[in-house]
């Protein structure tokens, strides 16, 4: 980002926008590294389910989404598709499940992959060790 006098500034990447707890220091298990609801997963789903249903939501690409760092809690995807953090939804067509989640900007270009949490992940139900394709809208 450049600032008023024309310097290159770098820009803060928001964490953890979900409130989801930090996993414990010794987890080893999926388990154990997600530490999002079980209630918070199904609202997610639920609300996304609602939100593909009505139409709402903006298609912003598809990308093939790998793993993101299972210590970092809650249901998100980082992906270069956004420029902005918002929220919005992910579906995964080979099942068609969806997931409300955190819409977090990284740098590359619109062609580059993307990495999603290991929540949002198990509420598409998409496989943790493949690389999936999935639809990202926005809110």
């Amino acid at each position: 980002m450049t600032d008023a006098s024309g310097q290159v500034r770098p820009v803060a990447r928001p964490t953890g926008l979900s409130g989801a707890v930090r996993p414990p220091s010794g987890a080893r298990t999926v388990e154990q590294f997600d530490t999002t609801t079980t209630a918070d997963k199904q609202q997610a789903a639920a609300e996304a389910r609602a939100a593909q249903a009505s139409g709402e939501g903006r298609l912003l690409g598809r990308t093939i989404a790998s793993l993101g760092d299972p210590a970092d809690p809650g249901l998100w995807i980082r992906t270069p598709l956004v420029d902005k953090a918002g929220k919005g939804r992910v579906v995964y067509p080979a099942n068609g499940e969806a997931v409300q989640l955190d819409l977090i900007p990284i740098d590359g270009p619109k062609t580059a992959g993307s990495r999603m949490s290991l929540a949002a992940l198990r509420v598409i139900e998409a496989p943790l060790t493949d690389l999936p394709e999935v639809e990202v809208y926005a809110e």
